[in-house]
């Protein structure tokens, strides 16, 4: 049976301590209509049998969000698909669930000393210009890149002008959220919230790391 990082079997964990464990678990029960605020105390296996859901299913979801994260290939097609496939999805499958769940802290604690305010909104901006970051790499440059062209510069000096926006807003995200730190006695909404920044500070940085420093210099003069 599936332990997402605990000792105990997925299932007889409670759905609350798995959201605010696992980033992308919450975006899971929205799916499955398993409540994880409210009712976060129940163990996972005892609320899917209430929505009349087969655990199973749930348990499996949560994997994949929990495997480990294989290396990054070195051959240049492969890399680019590594990218591709564990970074531009994953993000583009995370901030949307990130930025509901930072509007509903926002709104629920609004005027509490360590609450967010401004968050909701650096995600959104932070989604929305690396979507339009990633539509030019995959439509643009990556195709360039797996036709082995070579004198990328131009386009390569504007993607790395870019990374170091989202750097700055990586920033501002560490700041917002005082360094990712959850105040004490904050709900399940704003754990799973602040576990959820944090692996997307990781991921972008990661993502970043393999493209400036791994992918690009193969395709520039410099």
């Amino acid at each position: 049976m599936t332990n997402f990082s605990s000792g105990l079997p997925g299932h007889e964990r409670t759905v609350g301590e798995i959201a605010a464990a696992l980033p992308g678990a919450t975006a899971v029960f929205r799916r499955f209509g398993i409540d994880f605020c409210c009712k976060g105390d129940i163990a996972l296996g005892d609320s899917a049998r209430a929505r009349g859901v087969d655990v199973t299913e749930v348990e499996q979801a949560l994997s994949e969000l929990s495997e480990a994260k294989a290396p990054a290939p070195m051959d240049t097609v492969e890399l680019i698909e590594h990218i591709l496939a564990r970074y531009h999805e994953v993000h583009r499958r995370e901030l949307p669930e990130l930025v509901q769940l930072a509007r509903k802290v926002e709104q629920v604690h609004a005027g509490k000393p360590h609450a967010p305010v401004g968050l909701a909104d650096l995600l959104e901006r932070m989604m929305r210009e690396l979507h339009q970051h990633m539509c030019k790499e995959e439509l643009i440059l990556f195709p360039a890149m797996t036709q082995g062209a070579k004198g990328l510069d131009a386009p390569i000096s504007r993607m790395r002008h870019e990374h170091n926006d989202h750097g700055e807003a990586l920033r501002e995200l560490e700041t917002l959220t005082e360094g990712f730190t959850v105040p004490a006695g904050a709900c399940r909404t704003w754990q799973a919230l602040y576990a959820g920044t944090s692996k997307l500070a990781d991921d972008l940085m990661q993502h970043i790391y393999l493209e400036n420093i791994v992918l690009f210099p193969r395709f520039t003069r410099g």
